[in-house]
């Protein structure tokens, strides 16, 4: 059982964040920032942050012009803007709060792989531009870059031209959460790890956040005035009627590449595919369209029929006739819904919600760490 000081001094907080992604984080950051008096817990279930914000490739990115036109689909114009407006703020408050030399931040150049199947997006390229140019002060989001091509040395059947994303870099995602980590707890933020959280009561006049305490075998409760929910493609563990789809992606990465012809990050087929160079090696991801069924699921869990067709992808098309081995893979679980809108919201009077990133987390994380910890003071 516990003793009177632990639940006197331990277990009393001003806010508790669950989950220790990039929103979680940035929110405890802000928190401390805004009300640097108060006490802020961060609670994560595993021994590392678990989901997507450790297990991505790095993208610092605002989408690629066939997400966007996707996008375009399911949301209003207006919306889609600002969507992409949210992103480049969440990026710069990314890079202001760590520093691009910390992470690692560089622009070696975005590219899109145009295929067969992607042609019909060249036509909507002027529109697209059009419709973003006041974000990037009239200059074009997008330019066809063909002449880059063979330099590149792809597969000249598969692409059927380039796309360059004039606004996009890359970072070390590794570095970026070691600095968040390190942020978070040179401002005075507490990280519990191997917290898994049971239960959020919401009592309106404070919040329980209900913990198992494996030694005492019971639950323990950790108090607080408000609670910020942070745990993305999990959510519907403990708010099961949120729209949050969980969406697992496969990633590899390569042996150094002797002479690799290309730096950067490069998207394929809307944005579904995706590798980059790092320290001469490629690191490769997606293929969810193969197997949507397969992959909504938090399982982290290798699909051996998308690991088996990325390889097939890295020795056909992106270094087609070169020896390549692959060195390492993983998977990682990202959160989507019927649009890329990510869910921003006070859910009862105590608890605010901050999920579903849409595969953008490095994008809008911060962003959105920092939204809800405004709310969570205004409130």
């Amino acid at each position: 059982m516990l003793s009177f000081w632990e639940k006197e001094s331990l277990l009393q907080y001003d806010y508790i964040i669950v989950g220790s992604g990039i929103v979680g984080l940035s929110a405890a950051i802000s928190l401390k920032e805004l009300a640097p008096g108060s006490r802020v817990l961060v609670l994560e279930r595993d021994i590392l942050p678990t989901g997507a914000s450790t297990k991505n490739a790095g993208f610092a990115c605002i989408g690629s012009m066939t997400e966007i036109l996707t996008d375009l689909q399911t949301m209003p114009a207006e919306a889609v803007k600002n969507l992409v407006a949210l992103r480049l703020r969440g990026l710069r408050l990314l890079r202001s709060r760590l520093g691009d030399d910390v992470i690692n931040y560089r622009e070696n150049g975005s590219h899109e792989l145009i295929g067969a199947r992607e042609e019909w997006a060249l036509d909507q390229l002027p529109e697209v531009n059009r419709l973003l140019g006041e974000l990037f002060e009239g200059k074009p989001a997008f330019t066809l870059a063909n002449e880059r091509l063979p330099a590149f040395g792809f597969a000249p059947g598969y692409v059927k031209a380039l796309i360059s994303n004039n606004f996009e870099g890359e970072l070390h995602t590794g570095k970026m959460m070691r600095a968040l980590i390190d942020a978070a707890i040179l401002k005075g933020v507490e990280i519990k790890t191997g917290c898994t959280v049971k239960a959020i009561d919401d009592f309106h006049t404070g919040v329980n956040v209900i913990v198992p305490h494996q030694t005492l075998q019971e639950d323990m409760a950790f108090a607080a005035r408000k609670v910020l929910l942070c745990t993305n493609a999990f959510t519907r563990r403990l708010l099961p009627e949120e729209e949050v789809v969980p969406g697992r992606g496969q990633v590899l990465i390569t042996s150094p590449v002797k002479d690799l012809p290309f730096k950067g990050v490069f998207h394929m087929e809307e944005g579904y595919y995706y590798f980059r160079e790092l320290d001469g090696r490629v690191l490769l991801g997606g293929g969810r369209q193969l197997d949507f069924a397969g992959e909504t699921s938090t399982d982290f869990r290798f699909n051996d029929n998308i690991q088996h067709q990325l390889e097939e992808l890295l020795h056909k098309v992106i270094l087609p006739g070169r020896e390549v081995t692959v060195a390492d893979r993983w998977t990682g679980i990202m959160a989507f819904g019927k649009t890329r809108q990510p869910i921003v919201k006070v859910h009862t009077k105590n608890v605010i919600i901050g999920v579903r990133m849409g595969g953008m987390g490095v994008a809008i994380g911060s962003i959105i760490g920092d939204n809800i910890a405004r709310m969570a003071l205004e409130s």
